[in-house]
Parts: structure tokens; C-alpha cells; sequence
């Protein structure tokens, strides 16, 4: 939901930075420069790279977060996986 609040005047210092008050406190924002006299500051979520690929892959996205559903409702597994037949299957396909 957008808000939107009458222009206030800040200045830059001397290294061109300008405070952008408690509202981006800690976040990580896009700063877009439109031309030489406007930029847009919007705020933004970070994705790590090692992460990135999960978000690329609609499938694997889509099985993640519907396991994350199931979790949220208590449908978990009432059976531990067997860890050592799933050893056993790695270390056959690894030959």
C-alpha cells in the first residue's frame, strides 16, 4: 500500500549521502537514477546468490512452499526417512 507524504527538502553532504529517515533504517533499497536531476529510492528484498536458484525454478519453488503449507497444517511424515537405504541409493548412482 503506497503512502504518499509532501516533499520535504534534504540536503546532500559532502560525500553526497542523504539521510533517508527511520522508514529505511536497516533495508536494502534499489536507487534508481532517471536522469541528473531525479532518483528514485525503493525499497528491496536481497536474495543470497546461493538461494537465487530456487526462485529460477517454478517447480522446486512450488514443492518447497507446499511443504512449508503441509508443515503450517501438522501434515508431517510420522515415519524418519531411512537414512541408510537413501545412503545406499547415493552411493549406487555416484558408480
Amino acid at each position: 500500500m503506497a503512502t504518499s507524504t509532501a516533499p520535504r527538502h534534504k540536503s546532500a553532504d559532502a560525500k553526497g549521502r542523504v539521510a533517508l529517515g527511520g522508514h529505511f533504517a536497516n533495508r536494502a533499497v534499489i536507487v534508481e537514477h532517471r536522469s541528473e536531476t531525479e532518483v528514485v529510492v525503493r525499497l528491496a528484498r536481497v536474495i543470497p546468490e546461493g538461494e537465487a536458484w530456487l526462485y529460477e525454478n517454478p517447480k522446486a519453488l512450488a514443492s518447497v512452499r507446499r511443504g512449508l503449507d503441509q508443515a503450517r497444517k501438522g501434515k508431517v511424515a510420522k515415519k524418519s526417512p531411512d537414512l541408510k537405504a537413501a545412503a545406499k541409493l547415493a552411493a549406487q548412482l555416484e558408480d
